[in-house]
């Protein structure tokens, strides 16, 4: 039976190692050591896990590690590290390249590495298994192995879950691409899908999410071009949506570690090779721009109010890039709070699913308790998550904070202004 090694322990590798423990042998492995005497003691504070959860993986066996050493007896590793975008956004191929000079010096003959981060086409190919190649002294293909299955987590999402959710698979030989593909088959009850080459397994998950932001990114610019029509998008959308083939998208922030950060690698492969993509770089640049814009709509609104804009009081409901989960990375309520505070304006946040120690050691912000269970008012309140929290609130709750209402996420029915 193979032994795995799961390398990177967040949304992604915490999921499917718990589930790999239920068959197989399995070490998880993270650099942080935090992160590892949190989860040996039963708790994942991505909240992807429950403690119920986390406890049966612990009792199959599961063996959580910063020690390389202890991945040495495993045949099989499955790397699910973050892949980030630098301030340029150009795809930062670090933490995949580091993960790559760790597995490669534990590697042995026989053994296959499989990457499912997400990449432009060629990274496994022509940047991970060179960097295996060197740390480890073996050969591609005749030594060890390489597979590429892209992730498809969606954070907080309790129903499509990892083994709900058909997994694509791929391998760097037509035999090698039978077993990873019958190794994820062990596991997702969904099925699988065995790519031609890793090549197109890894465009194949670079463009879901690109597909995803360029529809987005024209509901988006629909919403400010009726917005200047004084229309409401949302009846817009409703109407429109009554055609059997039309795609039902909201208007909205476009944050997170997917959505937001994908369609960059595929940009950059495309514009090395000399082809500019615009199409796709459009919508990331209007995707970009609706946090000021939301911001400025909330400073004219109190304008009208006849509230004075330097040292106004502003509250942001939810912090996250998405609702009902913990996951701050790269969430574009940023930008609001951000251009908020070029005004001059107070902004105080409030989040029940965010730590508020990671709220701080990320963006610098102090999280306030729980508005709504006190007496403070404010010249404005921006509905930026639409948490369930927030949902079950009756709008009178909101009212009584402020008489300026900004609706980013349609849950008010009588919001001043909705996105």
């Amino acid at each position: 039976m193979d032994k795995i090694a799961i390398i990177g322990l967040g949304y992604v590798g915490l999921p499917l190692a718990a589930e790999f423990a239920k068959k197989y042998p399995v070490v998880g492995f993270d650099i942080f050591q935090a992160r590892i005497d949190e989860l040996s003691k039963g708790y994942d504070r991505t909240l992807e896990l429950t403690g119920d959860e986390l406890k049966e993986a612990l009792d199959c066996g599961i063996h959580f590690s910063t020690n390389l050493e202890d991945m040495r007896s495993c045949t099989m590793f499955i790397v699910t590290v973050p892949t980030p975008i630098d301030a340029s956004n150009r795809p930062d191929l670090t933490p995949l390249i580091k993960a790559s000079q760790s597995v490669g010096k534990v590697l042995k003959k026989g053994d296959i590495v499989i990457y499912e981060s997400t990449v432009y086409p060629g990274v496994t190919e022509e940047v991970c298994v060179p960097v295996l190649e060197e740390v480890s002294g073996l050969t591609f293909n005749r030594d060890f192995f390489a597979g590429y299955s892209p992730e498809r987590i969606n954070p907080g999402d309790k129903t499509h879950t990892v083994k709900h959710i058909l997994k694509v698979t791929s391998g760097s030989t037509p035999e090698v691409a039978e077993k990873v593909d019958a190794l994820y088959r062990s596991i997702i009850v969904a099925g699988t899908h065995k790519a031609s080459s890793i090549k197109v397994a890894e465009a194949s998950k670079v463009i879901e999410n690109t597909q995803r932001d360029v529809n987005i990114g024209l509901i988006n610019e629909l919403a400010l071009i009726f917005n200047t029509m004084g229309i409401d998008t949302g009846e817009v959308l409703e109407a429109a949506a009554t055609k059997w083939n039309f795609i039902k998208l909201k208007p909205g922030l476009v944050g997170g570690h997917c959505i937001g950060v994908d369609p960059y690698y595929l940009t950059y492969k495309a514009e090395e090779l000399g082809y500019k993509p615009n199409l796709i770089l459009g919508a990331r640049q209007i995707n970009n721009s609706m946090g000021k814009y939301i911001a400025d709509k909330t400073i004219k609104l109190m304008i009208e109010h006849d509230t004075k804009i330097k040292d106004a009081n502003v509250l942001i409901l939810g912090l996250t890039f998405k609702e009902n989960c913990p996951d701050i990375r790269n969430t574009k309520v940023v930008d609001i709070i951000e251009e908020l505070k070029t005004f001059k304006c107070n902004v105080d946040i409030y989040d029940p699913w965010v730590d508020h120690a990671e709220a701080k050691l990320h963006y610098g912000y102090d999280l306030i308790a729980d508005p709504f269970a006190n007496a403070k008012t404010y010249d404005a309140v921006v509905v930026a998550v639409g948490h369930q929290a927030f949902v079950a609130l009756p709008e009178s709750e909101f009212r009584r904070l402020s008489n300026v209402l900004i609706d980013v996420k349609g849950i008010l029915k009588n919001p001043t202004w909705r996105l």
